[in-house]
């Protein structure tokens, strides 16, 4: 083959490259648009326009839709595109993401509506407990069936955990941060390494908010979604320590002593709920003042 031959085959062959990619777009930037679909004989093409709202071109029909910016997202950056199945129904949703300061990263999630034809944002059910606020640096677990929402906020790391019920998105695991200091560890002794993180109450909830389970364990470790939540153990400092029924009691007639290895459950304005293992009388529930 002579030099022009080579030419025109190089000509040609970049001809179809382009035919292979009917999205994108000459030019285009990386995920900033795609092709998705989002039921057999549902599909769309999504791309990211100069003002940084989307465009979203139904193809069977012709139908046109398009989704405001992100406004929280960096006015430099320009959001990302992309296609996962959030409410594990088995067909993707779309997902749009950006950055959002230094580390943070913003998620908007939108489902298809086939009766309408058009995209409807899939929002976490708001809650007084969820410390990112909404979905930031989304993951999806598929086969536990939850989605992690993360984020930083001054030098820690929080995870919120979220699953799908009822056509939304409830929160399912949160932490809060345990604030007791050095009163804690003159009540009960946790062993802890260099490696460990702040301990922190984490909470597990139904979908109607209701709190099902809690144990204090490391704020910076995520528990694992296809097992209950482990809590920290350590053994009681003092000679003897009394167990209350509630926070705020007084008076009781239940004691801890020295050495007594308990499981540390939950956290109220400085009481810690443990758990003792009775070796006669089983499990045996209360809550210790661990206020200095």
């Amino acid at each position: 083959m002579n030099w022009t031959g080579w030419l025109r085959y190089a000509q040609l062959c970049g001809l179809m490259l382009a035919a292979c990619v009917p999205v994108a777009g000459h030019g285009a930037e990386p995920d900033t648009a795609l092709r998705i679909t989002f039921a057999p004989g549902e599909a769309a093409t999504v791309q990211i326009q100069p003002d940084r709202s989307i465009a979203v071109l139904f193809i069977s029909s012709g139908k046109r839709e398009v989704i405001p910016p992100l406004d929280i997202v960096n006015e430099d950056s320009a959001p990302r595109l992309r296609a996962e199945d959030v409410d594990f129904d088995g067909h993707p949703e779309l997902v749009v993401s950006g950055p959002v300061g230094m580390v943070n990263e913003a998620v908007a999630v939108y489902r298809y509506d086939s009766g309408q034809e058009r995209l409807v944002a899939l929002e976490p059910a708001s809650h007084q407990r969820a410390r990112c606020g909404g979905l930031m640096g989304l993951d999806v677990d598929t086969a536990n069936r939850t989605v992690s929402s993360s984020c930083r906020s001054g030098p820690m790391w929080y995870v919120d955990l979220y699953r799908y019920h009822d056509g939304r998105l409830y929160l399912y695991r949160a932490e809060r941060t345990l604030m007791l200091g050095d009163a804690l560890e003159a009540t009960i002794f946790v062993k802890q390494t260099a490696e460990s993180g702040p301990m922190a109450v984490w909470s597990t909830y139904d979908p109607t908010g209701k709190v099902v389970e809690t144990a204090i364990s490391d704020g910076l470790v995520t528990p694992r979604n296809d097992r209950p939540l482990l809590a920290f153990s350590g053994q009681v400092v003092p000679a003897r320590l009394p167990l209350y029924a509630r926070p705020g009691d007084t008076a009781t007639r239940r004691y801890l002593v020295r050495e007594d290895r308990v499981e540390l459950l939950d956290e109220q304005d400085g009481w810690v709920k443990v758990r003792y293992a009775n070796p006669t009388r089983g499990d045996i529930l209360g809550w210790v003042n661990a206020n200095p």
